[in-house]
């Protein structure tokens, strides 16, 4: 229906000294788009139209609120349209005669969009007439040096945007979508929202936007959008037309598991929660409302509402002739009435956005009555012009000061004030829930008031039809014991969770980092706790203890069978060859070595640390220093075997070769004794070595000690090796001189391979090394040695003879 966009909705009588505007939007229809004139009214904006009359006319039967002044007021319809709204609000603040009978209206009551507030603000403001909107929440406007004349009784979108991210981060939403709307109000709000949950865990995986102009082909976007992506709840910051759009495009590809989170300017529209078609992808819907309040009266006056009462009420004409169908050729009754009739217009159950037009009026009523009120009654308009103005003379410039300083109750009994030109931020938490007639309900779950948001969340129903939170992640939160690891190019909501290395926890889910225990202590198995480290050392009931020991307890027992194999034959040429009571010495310090090994396995002590060093340095050389005289015996004998060297042997008798042994044993005895009262070796905990348990064991204090002791070790084995080389070519049946080279190869290797390994073995393996390579050492000198001579003396008696011995 077409008509001139500029409609009076009440014009009082003559008497009236003041004139308010309110630029009402209405709904414009898809098919308006490209046309120039409005569309259908929508009754819910026209209910806030009668609120603004209500008001008035409350506030002028009111004898305390502005005494002797009654107000007047001029409604035009912008129809949503940029220069309708200028062109109005420009007639009125100019005194037109045809809009504002000649009188200048000092303030503006509007518009219904932010973006219009906006560009009447700026062309306004250099007259410094004050707006007062009821749904501008753009949060640019709270920006009082751009926009020192704007007053909004609707919070500004930084405090709903903080709402939502409230809930966003206590359902443990963590990856979201978003649609917003093409405008200050889509752009700013999320702006809002992404700085509220800035570093707070909470990630957008896309922003759609729509556009008005192309909502058709923008809706099928976001609709495709939203089907392909993997966040579960998806925030719309759009007006409600656009929403039903999308929603509508949303049920023909059956998209209905996404829970939305709604904005106040589409989560209490009727319009939606009636609808059929698209309740199954509604449903669920949680959503930060205007708060809602009760005008007491203001049902009963919608319903008297009658063309016959408000012959000049073109507003409320056509909506007559909407509701009833009268039209000019087949005129209304007249008998037509508003009671028992259930329309939006007169739903007064849930009053939110006409309560902050009602909210309007009442301060521009009171910043009105602060104006207008002189301190001393008794004193003339004069003498008191800088603080009380005559109602024929009202400066807008003065009205703004009062607004700003504004406080006053409501008849309800609420307190009402501007905070920098901003009310007070109150939501409603709104749900959409199922009927059993298959369309959605509003239900009010929770209530948010500055920065504290109540939610009862057991009344809430979500998009799955229960009452379990659903979620919405990239990645599911790392449970204790991990921690987060980034994606690379990804956003720091999608992550893998890596477990904490050894000897690091985690004990929250979701933790960044690891933390590493205290040195006394290690992480359990799942990483989630400290506990003490196990005492671990080389122990006689471990496996590897076990196993050295029978080594070990082996080596002694074949040893000492040799010995009782040797003391049986000890008459037989065979061991009496080659000085046989260096052999049993040599058998005497073999199985001393054997036995010194045991020491090194058991819980260390003070006393089980200083002798074990000194048992093994001396045990070995007292070996080694057999060999080394037997080696010495052989070579001697054999040169004084020669022409003119009878008389070497006469150097190397039996007295002199016990003597070269103790000798030999004497000097190591010295090391060690000076080495163990000097700088001893002493228990200690390593905790250096980063394990489940801590390690005890024998620290050597002095280096140098120790690498005497097994220097020394090592410079007898080397010149026994090298003398016994030197007689390899003696002849085979009368020395051992290549048994003993043999021996001493074997020997040297594995004390060489031993120093690098002792080095770089970690905990109680160093000890388990010594071990290996006394017993290694210690078998190699007793097979290569006795070993041929036991399998002659047992098993080849017929060469155990002097004739074969001396045999070349």
């Amino acid at each position: 229906m077409s008509r001139f966009p500029w409609l009076l909705a009440r014009w009082p009588s003559s008497a009236l000294s003041l004139l308010l505007l309110s630029v009402v939007g209405r709904q414009m229809g898809l098919e308006v788009v490209q046309a120039i004139v409005c569309s259908r009214l929508d009754p819910e904006v026209l209910q806030n139209v009668y609120a603004m009359a209500f008001a008035v006319e409350e506030i002028n039967r009111n004898n305390t609120l502005l005494p002797g002044v009654k107000l007047g007021y001029r409604i035009f319809d912008s129809c949503g349209r940029y220069p309708w709204a200028l062109q109005a609000a420009l007639s009125l603040v100019a005194g037109d005669e045809h809009s504002s009978g000649g009188q200048p209206v000092p303030l503006l009551i509007g518009d219904a969009t932010s973006t219009t507030t906006i560009f009447l603000s700026r062309i306004l403001g250099p007259l410094s007439v004050p707006f007062i909107s009821y749904l501008s929440s753009c949060p640019c406007l709270s920006d009082k040096i751009k926009f020192p004349n704007v007053f909004r009784t609707i919070p500004s979108d930084i405090y709903q945007a903080r709402a939502m991210a409230q809930l966003a981060i206590r359902f443990g939403w963590t990856w979201m979508g978003a649609v917003v709307d093409n405008s200050d109000y889509g752009l700013f709000a999320i702006q809002a929202f992404q700085k509220e949950t800035q570093g707070k865990g909470v990630c957008l995986e896309f922003i759609e936007t729509v556009h008005r102009e192309t909502i058709e082909s923008d809706a099928r976007r976001v609709a495709l959008t939203i089907q392909a992506s993997t966040a579960r709840v998806i925030l719309i910051f759009c007006l409600y037309i656009d929403v039903k759009t999308i929603f509508l495009e949303l049920a023909k590809i059956n998209v209905t598991d996404r829970q939305f989170l709604a904005s106040e300017a589409w989560s209490t529209n009727n319009d939606l929660l009636r609808n059929l078609a698209i309740s199954k992808v509604a449903s669920g819907v949680l959503g930060v409302a205007i708060r809602s309040s009760t005008i007491p009266g203001f049902e009963n006056y919608l319903r008297r509402l009658h063309p016959i009462r408000n012959p000049d009420d073109d507003f409320l004409q056509e909506f007559w002739e909407n509701e009833f169908g009268c039209t000019s050729l087949s005129p209304c009754s007249g008998t037509e009435s508003l009671e028992g009739l259930h329309n939006p217009i007169t739903d007064t159950s849930q009053l939110r956005v006409t309560y902050n037009v009602y909210l309007a009026v009442y301060a521009a009523a009171h910043a009105l009555h602060s104006l207008l009120s002189c301190p001393d009654t008794d004193s003339s308009p004069g003498n008191n012009s800088s603080t009380c103005s005559s109602p024929k003379n009202i400066k807008s410039i003065e009205l703004l000061q009062h607004l700003n300083n504004l406080h006053f109750s409501t008849p309800q009994g609420e307190m009402f004030y501007f905070q920098g030109g901003d009310a007070p931020a109150k939501y409603d938490l709104v749900n959409w829930q199922n009927t059993p007639e298959g369309s959605l309900k509003l239900v009010l779950i929770g209530r948010v008031d500055g920065f504290d948001l109540h939610l009862n969340q057991s009344a809430g129903q979500w998009s799955n039809g229960s009452n379990q939170v659903p979620t919405s992640v990239c990645s599911e939160s790392c449970p204790p014991g991990t921690r987060v690891a980034n994606r690379k190019g990804e956003p720091l909501c999608c992550f893998d969770c890596i477990p904490c290395a050894d000897g690091e926890i985690s004990n929250q889910t979701g933790s960044l980092h690891c933390e590493r225990c205290p040195l006394e202590f290690w992480s359990n198995a799942k990483r989630t706790a400290c506990i003490p480290r196990q005492l671990d050392f080389l122990s006689f009931n471990e496996t590897l203890g076990i196993t050295l020991s029978t080594a070990a307890v082996s080596g002694t027992v074949v040893t000492t069978a040799v010995f009782v194999v040797f003391l049986y034959y000890r008459q037989t040429p065979m061991v009496r060859a080659n000085n046989s009571e260096l052999s049993f010495l040599l058998l005497l310090s073999l199985k001393l070595c054997f036995l010194c090994s045991l020491v090194f396995i058991g819980r260390p002590s003070v006393w089980a640390c200083r002798f074990q060093q000194a048992a093994f340095g001396i045990s070995f050389v007292l070996c080694v220093s057999c060999l080394l005289v037997k080696t010495i015996v052989v070579l001697a004998a054999f040169r004084s075997a020669r022409p003119g060297a009878e008389a070497l042997m006469k150097w190397f008798g039996p007295g002199q070769q016990r003597g070269s042994v103790c000798l030999f044993t004497s000097i190591q005895v010295i090391i060690c004794a000076t080495w163990l009262s000097l700088s001893p070796p002493v228990p200690q905990r390593d905790l250096g070595f980063q394990g489940s348990k801590v390690t005890l064991g024998c620290a050597m204090s002095s280096v140098v000690g120790f690498s005497l002791v097994l220097g020394y070790i090592g410079l007898l084995a080397c010149t026994c090796l090298f003398l016994a080389f030197l007689a390899r070519k003696l002849p085979d049946n009368f020395n051992e001189a290549k048994l003993i080279t043999f021996s001493m190869l074997i020997f040297c290797a594995v004390w060489v391979a031993f120093v690098p390994a002792y080095v770089s073995s970690p905990g109680k393996y160093t000890v388990a090394v010594e071990v290996f390579a006394i017993l290694a050492s210690s078998y190699a000198l007793l097979l290569c040695i006795f070993a041929p001579k036991c399998f002659i003396i047992l098993l080849r008696p017929e060469k155990n003879s002097k004739k074969h011995l001396m045999a070349r």
